[in-house]
């Protein structure tokens, strides 16, 4: 008999098929941001693009950290213009960064804008 059983390598594949399944969710990383506490109904931010504020005015597209000098052309390589786009700010970040930021995105050709908060601690409103 000189035929390969492939069950066992069946099985693995499966089993790492379904670690794989389980862990992805878990794995939307970014960059630690502080996030302002507002009253709000939640965003589903999976299909849009993040673009993240840190408090020391580090901004990243998606995971890629980006100048603010080019802060367009990263936009515009990550494909912004077709699909939503979520700012998450640091609260210590100024609000003039932030309207700025928005600002180059509207002119970027972002008509989908969502600003991404946490909810407030249980029983504060």
């Amino acid at each position: 008999m000189a035929e390969i059983n492939v069950t066992p390598l069946v099985d693995v594949v499966l089993v790492l098929l379904i670690i794989f399944m389980v862990t992805a969710p878990f794995l939307q990383g970014g960059l630690e941001i502080d996030l302002p506490r507002v009253a709000s109904r939640g965003l589903d931010v999976r299909e849009g693009l993040i673009v993240s504020v840190r408090a020391d005015r580090t901004v990243a597209v998606g995971d890629a950290v980006v100048p603010v000098a080019r802060f367009e052309d990263a936009l515009a390589r990550a494909g912004a213009s077709q699909r939503p786009v979520f700012l998450k700010a640091d609260r210590g970040v100024s609000y003039g960064l932030v309207v700025e930021l928005i600002a180059r995105m509207r002119r970027a050709g972002i008509s989908a804008l969502g600003l991404v908060t946490e909810p407030p601690p249980p029983g504060r409103r």
